[in-house]
């Protein structure tokens, strides 16, 4: 087969199965339509094979590390075989911890709480605000927003260096957080050259993967990051749990993220009344309350779907939908999509764009209405980075506004339009269509706000 029919065949072939891929949707234009979940950034929809296996386990739920009955060891065993399965996808190292969370926000106040006292941390601005927020508590230095690669680099270099030269007044411990994959442009980081800046000045690095595991392989040991973050709802499967992966040291000598049963190892009474308690220094001192075994359940069972379906498979269908998108886009002179990196830049399924005399909420609402497609709109809990990419360019302002801006700012939002191994090409394709025919002939109804959201007025 030459190289260019393997790329068409590779291009057609059947995505994931996920879970809605048949649900239909009312339009106001009458009749109905197939749902395009074109909103993967956010939350991807359920992989098939997680729901699955979810539903077969779930007659033999039980509780977790509490009983001596069979459906407690099962469920015992299989949580905890959930932790090394999880583990092997993210290629950790022998002596890394890896703790369920609730999410990726979740996951960095975790390790936020964990942080060695006068712990300083360098984060830039484009972070996720799950990212961007976390260490309030700590000495706090953010980073202008890069323009390249390259720069991303040399900023951080060049922050560390100025701290370590600040010999007079002293410097503990270092943190440098960034995203894998923005959650806005889709763009990658260099993750790899950034950890080894972060080390070569005495600095630990976390990877906020959320949307890059989906997309991308991940292994800690070849990124050589120290902690990694991510959420099951983005990995297809949506079961309100997230994982914190990496160095044990910081969790272990860091008091409890929660206290409570499950995180102590023994708790006995003081003469005076008081309470003493020995802590666990495995996982499970920041686990307290019972887990989440069905949220950890599904994310190693996503793990392993996206592993047996090979992601050098699954990246080259995503490009081949990505470039579908930007060309179709392109075609519209009205449309700007948002880079830091420039049009070139390596991304994964997530793009943001502007439409000349739209505002975008009232774009969202008239794909949706009138086209069935999911996408979304406003600052995509990314403020600073988004206020960045658009800059001072006019926008105008349309009767809808934009749910996440401030007052006064209802016209600095844009559209967010995401996909992954569950998209087939009738979405995307549908997509740009609509696009085309919005821009060209305008919505066919008439939109109204109502509770900050712009909707189809009744």
């Amino acid at each position: 087969m030459s190289v260019s029919t393997a790329a068409a065949a590779q291009a057609i072939c059947a995505p994931l199965p996920v879970l809605g891929a048949d649900v239909t949707v009312p339009l106001v234009t009458g009749g109905e339509v197939t749902y395009a979940a074109l909103d993967y950034a956010a939350s991807a929809p359920a992989l098939q094979r997680v729901w699955d296996d979810v539903a077969a386990y779930a007659p033999y739920y039980g509780s977790v590390h509490r009983g001596a009955g069979y459906l407690s060891q099962l469920s015992t065993d299989l949580f905890e075989n959930a932790r090394k399965t999880i583990g092997e996808f993210l290629d950790c190292r022998a002596d890394d911890q890896l703790v369920f969370t609730r999410s990726t926000t979740d996951s960095l106040n975790l390790l936020a709480a964990a942080l060695p006292a006068d712990c300083q941390v360098f984060v830039f601005e484009t972070e996720h605000h799950a990212s961007l927020l976390p260490w309030q508590d700590a000495r706090v230095t953010y980073l202008d927003a890069p323009r390249t690669p390259a720069q991303a680099v040399e900023t951080l270099e060049k922050a560390l260096a100025a701290r370590t030269a600040s010999v007079q007044e002293g410097y503990g411990p270092a943190l440098v957080c960034v995203t894998g994959a923005s959650n806005v442009t889709g763009e990658l980081w260099p993750v790899r050259e950034l950890a080894a800046a972060a080390h070569a000045h005495g600095a630990r690095i976390v990877l906020d993967a959320a949307q890059l595991a989906p997309h991308h392989p991940v292994s800690v040991r070849d990124l050589d990051v120290d902690w990694i973050a991510f959420s099951g709802h983005k990995l297809y499967a949506p079961f309100g749990s997230g994982v914190l992966a990496g160095r044990a040291d910081w969790l272990q000598a860091a008091d409890p993220y929660l206290a409570g049963g499950g995180a102590s190892r023994k708790v006995t009474r003081r003469e005076d009344g008081g309470v003493d308690v020995e802590w666990h220094e495995t996982a499970a001192r920041h686990e307290a309350g019972s887990p989440n075994v069905i949220g950890a359940y599904s994310i190693a069972s996503a793990c392993k779907a996206l592993t047996e379906a090979g992601f050098d498979t699954l990246v080259a269908r995503e490009r081949h939908l990505i470039e579908k998108v930007k060309t179709g886009l392109a075609e519209v002179p009205e449309v700007r999509i948002l880079s830091l990196f420039g049009d070139d830049a390596p991304r994964v399924g997530v793009i943001s764009f502007v439409v000349e005399g739209w505002n975008s909420s009232h774009f969202a609402a008239a794909l949706s209405a009138e086209y069935g497609i999911g996408v979304r709109d406003g600052l995509f809990c990314a403020h600073p980075l988004v206020r960045t990419l658009l800059g001072s360019d006019p926008q105008t302002q349309g009767e809808c506004g934009a749910p996440e801006a401030a007052p006064g700012e209802k016209s600095l939002n844009a559209i967010r339009v995401s996909f992954g191994a569950g998209t087939p090409d009738e979405h995307v394709e549908r997509f740009v269509t609509a696009v085309k025919e919005l821009v060209q002939d305008g919505a066919k109804w008439k939109y109204r706000t109502e509770d900050g959201r712009c909707v189809p007025a009744v």
